[in-house]
């Protein structure tokens, strides 16, 4: 950004307020832009590693996924020895019902609790301070 000096009519090199407010609204405008692009480039890197973050969750929970399969078979494995094998695979399949069952119940009373999805403490917090600033400049 170039500072020129306008000599004001005068001769002093003062500027006029029509031009320092010129002036002021070219810097912040700078400035925005500056400060967004910046925050993009910031974000830009986050989202890259939040996708490998994620890929690698994603990984885990397919590998996770394959090792309960092979405990469970174990598991049938295990009790085919004192049972036969179809009811060994009916207790184990059984168990894994129950297991999932409670974790979708958790899950459902979370789900319940999160919606509606709105930031109700933040949203009370800014009527709070609207309501502040109004009592303020009623004064």
């Amino acid at each position: 950004m170039s500072h020129s000096t306008h000599h004001h009519p005068n001769g002093t090199g003062a500027h006029s307020v029509g031009e320092l407010v010129q002036q002021a609204s070219e810097q912040l405008s700078t400035l925005v832009r500056q400060e967004m692009r910046l925050a993009q480039a910031e974000l830009t890197q986050k989202g890259k590693r939040a996708g490998i973050g994620g890929g690698m969750l994603g990984g885990a929970g397919v590998v996770g996924f394959v090792a309960l399969q092979a405990l469970a078979a174990a598991a049938i494995a295990g009790l085919a020895l004192v049972v036969p094998l179809w009811g060994a695979a009916l207790i184990v399949a059984g168990a894994l019902l129950v297991v999932a069952g409670v974790l979708a119940l958790a899950g459902k009373k979370e789900v319940r609790r999160a919606v509606p999805p709105t930031p109700e403490q933040a949203m009370s917090s800014v009527k709070a301070d609207v309501e502040e600033i109004k009592g303020r400049a009623r004064r």
